[in-house]
């Protein structure tokens, strides 16, 4: 992805994304984080839907570390 582009995706919608992240594939997570990064540099962008996101964000990803690491994993 070649930077956020608000006329491709709404961080609104990328929000709503990361609201259903764990019930989509590998691939498309990756996307919904990836966008969500991209919201989370934009300046232009409120700080409260950018906190949201990253809050979202982060328990998307504790989420993810605790259903992919196993017991012998370094994490």
């Amino acid at each position: 992805m070649k930077g956020f582009n608000p006329m491709t995706i709404s961080a609104d919608t990328v929000f709503s994304n990361l609201q259903k992240i764990d019930q989509v594939d590998p691939v498309t997570s990756a996307i919904y984080r990836e966008q969500a990064q991209e919201v989370l540099a934009t300046p232009s962008i409120t700080l409260k839907l950018r906190s949201a996101i990253a809050d979202r964000l982060n328990r998307a990803n504790n989420d993810l570390a605790l259903h992919t690491v196993g017991s012998e994993d370094s994490y």
